[in-house]
């Protein structure tokens, strides 16, 4: 699936791995981020961390009518609010978007898919 845009000087396809890695690049920026994770590789109770080639493995761009919703699947640092870095990701993704492709984004669901301690 993707988006259509048309502009003065002709049509412009987006598709959504391009708007997941946008997504899941602007996400790992964030403070309080490990990493992106799968939507549907839990094994054992232990998330993969996904590498920036796979950012798109842990987003889901979904298209209702002319709304554009957005699930992202990470892993938060241990011992951050869980609750601030959520909405951090949230603006910064919808902030990201909005500048470097001109989407308006409907909403950005935030999944916590694991805690770890980060390496630093």
């Amino acid at each position: 699936m993707s988006i259509e845009l048309n502009t003065n000087d002709g049509q412009v396809t987006i598709t959504n791995e391009v708007i997941s890695t946008i997504a899941g690049g602007a996400a790992v920026e964030c403070y309080g981020i490990v990493g992106m994770a799968s939507k549907s590789q839990i094994r054992d109770g232990i998330a993969e961390i996904l590498r920036k080639e796979n950012f798109s493995k842990g987003v889901v761009v979904r298209q209702e009518d002319d709304y554009l919703h957005i699930d992202m699947y990470i892993i938060v640092s241990y011992g951050t609010k869980i609750s601030e870095v959520a909405h951090n990701v949230q603006s910064q993704v919808k902030y990201t978007l909005s500048q470097s492709l001109g989407l308006s984004i409907d909403s950005v669901n935030i999944y916590i898919q694991g805690v770890r301690v980060a390496k630093d």
